[in-house]
């Protein structure tokens, strides 16, 4: 029998709202036995029938199946379909998409009404994810126009419900990627909200509990979450520098502290400089870990060094560099969304070496089996983190004076920031001043 193992990380579970029992933001692997009574299965994006090898890809489409763009008659109609709770609800104003143009512009609508349990937020400050440009522009054939884009948010506490316990009006405080889970299911059980098959995404979500309506995110003046996916901003933490933490941030820190990457003393490998990668290396550096950034591109060395704290520079399209550095390091956390070879990667690892994959690439990657085997090397995939990571890497970021290198923008210049997005053209994130700018916005 040939043994033929698929791992995909792909749209249809990644940021997609999908009703409850469906797999969302989690990593689905399934090991398939081809042999003389079954048919090879299907793998999307492969051509033919599978090689006779034992290999794992890992990856994205490149391009989910598209919704037709709706007809701006029914968008409109949408906006209108506003359920009574929404309209008892508090006004709010916002930026969001109407179609797959992903043109942003002012829109207003309504936040629902506050629960016992609820907490209601000014929003601040909110960083642009490249999820967020997905969503926008209906890469994943999964948007529900008008889309509100936004999950790094920073805010205010102006109101809380007569149930919440954690918080009162002025505390600082932030929202990440989800605000809702089923809060019964063996992920949510053991504190991993972020893996739970009911997530309910801060932006363009399903919101289960309240009507099944479409989330709005922090591209808005006012938010209303539940008080348990609300975390707490420590005192002295720069609020702009902050809000990207709680996307990029946990999303390297969470896998670093499950791994065991956390280490004074062992070896991090960090691939791609960029919103992730920096952020990455911050923590590692934080850790008292020697930090090494893997990159293709040389232009990257001084900003890594000198601004970054990283011990060392290794261009991977070098091969003397790459050799020289063999089963040097115990763990990599790759942060590159473009296709990438990631056996050459492999083999800086040293024996029972761990890589953690953060991007999303959007064509399979290929790991043949020598790869991981001899080495007893293992390659896992990360998701976010759980909102007790989330307050977790907060704590630590404020103790080690920790936050992103960001460029923050006005609302109205939302737009082209998303255009320069596109092209990788930021140093490392976009964030917007939203309370700061709303108004003339408008």
């Amino acid at each position: 029998m040939k043994n033929l193992i698929h791992c995909r990380i792909g749209p249809s579970t990644l940021h997609t709202p999908q009703p409850l029992g469906a797999a969302v933001m989690s990593y689905h692997c399934r090991a398939l036995v081809q042999g003389p009574f079954l048919h090879p299965p299907f793998s999307p994006g492969a051509a033919g029938a599978p090689a006779p090898s034992l290999g794992v890809r890992v990856g994205l489409p490149s391009r989910a199946l598209r919704l037709p763009r709706p007809a701006r008659a029914s968008v409109e109609k949408r906006e209108q379909q506003v359920t009574m709770e929404e309209k008892a609800g508090q006004a709010a104003f916002g930026w969001a998409a109407r179609d797959a143009t992903g043109v942003l512009s002012p829109y207003n609508f309504s936040r629902r009404v506050p629960k016992d349990d609820d907490v209601t937020i000014k929003v601040l400050y909110c960083g642009i994810c490249h999820t967020d440009l997905h969503i926008i522009k209906n890469d994943w054939g999964n948007a529900m126009y008008p889309v509100v884009p936004g999950h790094e948010i920073v805010g205010v506490v102006t109101g809380v419900g007569g149930g919440v316990t954690r918080f009162k009006a002025g505390d600082t405080v932030g929202v990440g990627y989800f605000v809702g889970s089923c809060r019964s299911c063996d992920s949510c059980g053991k504190g991993n909200e972020n893996y739970c098959a009911g997530v309910v995404q801060t932006s363009n979500g399903v919101d289960y509990a309240h009507g099944g309506v479409p989330t709005k995110g922090g591209f808005s003046d006012v938010i209303v979450v539940n008080e348990h996916y609300v975390v707490r901003v420590p005192d002295g933490l720069a609020l702009d520098r902050t809000a990207p933490l709680l996307c990029a941030g946990v999303t390297v820190y969470s896998p670093m502290m499950r791994h065991g990457l956390n280490e004074p003393g062992k070896h991090l490998g960090v691939v791609g400089l960029g919103g992730l990668g920096h952020v990455a290396v911050k923590f590692g550096k934080a850790f008292g870990m020697k930090v090494t950034v893997i990159s293709t591109s040389a232009s990257k060395r001084q900003e890594a060094i000198e601004s970054l704290g990283a011990d060392e520079f290794l261009i991977s399209r070098d091969p003397e560099e790459m050799k020289a550095a063999t089963g040097t390091m115990d763990g990599i956390i790759d942060t590159v969304s473009a296709w990438h070879p990631i056996t050459p990667l492999l083999a800086l690892l040293k024996p029972l070496g761990q890589m953690v994959v953060v991007g999303g690439p959007s064509k399979p990657l290929e790991l043949p089996a020598y790869a991981i085997v001899p080495g007893g090397k293992g390659v896992a995939g990360n998701s976010v983190g759980s909102v007790g990571d989330c307050q977790a890497m907060l704590e630590f970021a404020g103790k080690h004076g920790i936050g992103a290198e960001v460029e923050v923008i006005k609302m109205d210049y939302v737009n082209t920031a998303i255009e320069r997005l596109e092209k990788n053209d930021v140093r490392y994130r976009f964030v917007i001043d939203v309370a700061g700018s709303l108004g003339s916005a408008a």
